[in-house]
């Protein structure tokens, strides 16, 4: 008679109780111990402040009136969205914003399909095109009210041949038009980096299928671009939301509140007003609303694009 013996099957992973680090684990480990210092700055240098604002949003406090700080509560909350001037500030940033993203994004992308053709001196004109997103927005906007809306010396009456003080009559117009002005190369570069993205032969296909000029633009072009501009739209939007310098330099804000965007407003509020709390709560406010809208237009950017970074 013959005797089997059966062996018990080794395990097919070992225990996860007291299981030592493998060296893959710990070769992680070591790449990503070089950006804990970064880590570190970054959360000391944004989370933190931000942490702090929250606790100020929910206490009156006004540095003008030594010892008048104290825990209000939702207080300050109820009297920013009571407050008429901070809804007209929401309301214009929310115009400045739209308008300035979609005019911008319309130039850069016919400026970008002139480029993509060749002709002489193209790297040239590239250049001068970038140019405008290469200057400090302090020295844009200044350049634009002494020398364009000037209503002495300033180009745009002199061209017109008319007397109009734009930053007076026009204030907003005004501020998205060197706001447009700015951003616009940016997305010249961004529509343009897609354009040169696509694939030779299909456009080469579709012109022996005898399609035109507008029918190869609608039918591949711009379903080819529309991850492009998806992602100018949500670069140029969290940019020009912060706008200020633009405000600051060329408006101040008015006449009166015309042109008056909200982080003007917190300024306002926080260095000239000296209310701390109010000012707190309203850069809460706007950080939650950013947020929101970040992150609606993130879930379209994935959509759009591979977790590995790749385009779909």
């Amino acid at each position: 008679m013959t005797t089997t013996t059966t062996q018990a099957a080794p395990s097919a992973a070992p225990r996860a109780e007291g299981r030592p680090r493998t060296p893959k684990e710990g070769g992680a480990w070591r790449r990503r111990a070089p950006l804990l210092p970064a880590l570190v700055f970054t959360i000391a240098v944004t989370q933190v402040p931000f942490l702090v604002t929250v606790v100020y949003s929910f206490q009156s406090w006004n540095l003008v009136r030594p010892g008048s700080q104290h825990f209000v509560g939702l207080r300050n909350y109820i009297d920013v969205f009571a407050d008429s001037t901070f809804r007209g500030a929401m309301l214009n940033t929310v115009v400045l914003t739209v308008v300035c993203v979609l005019v911008s994004m319309l130039l850069g992308l016919g400026l970008a399909l002139l480029l993509d053709r060749k002709f002489a001196g193209r790297g040239v004109v590239r250049t001068l095109i970038i140019t405008p997103f290469l200057i400090l927005p302090a020295a844009g906007a200044l350049l634009w009210k002494t020398t364009m809306f000037d209503p002495v010396y300033g180009l745009l009456n002199f061209v017109f041949g008319t007397d109009i003080d734009w930053l007076s009559e026009f204030p907003l117009a005004s501020v998205m038009t060197q706001v447009i002005w700015q951003w616009t190369p940016f997305m010249t570069l961004l529509i343009l980096a897609g354009l040169q993205a696509q694939s030779k032969e299909v456009l080469e296909a579709a012109q022996v299928d005898g399609a035109g000029r507008w029918r190869t633009f609608v039918s591949i072009t711009l379903p080819q671009l529309s991850r492009y501009l998806q992602l100018a739209a949500l670069l140029g939007a969290i940019y020009i939301v912060n706008s200020f310098d633009a405000i600051y330099l060329m408006t101040q804000g008015g006449p009166g509140t015309a042109s008056t965007n909200l982080p003007f407003y917190i300024y306002q509020r926080a260095f000239e007003g000296f209310d701390v709390g109010q000012s707190s709560a309203m850069g809460v406010i706007v950080v939650i609303l950013t947020l929101i809208v970040a992150t609606f237009a993130l879930r379209l950017m994935f959509r759009a694009f591979d977790v590995s970074g790749g385009v779909k």
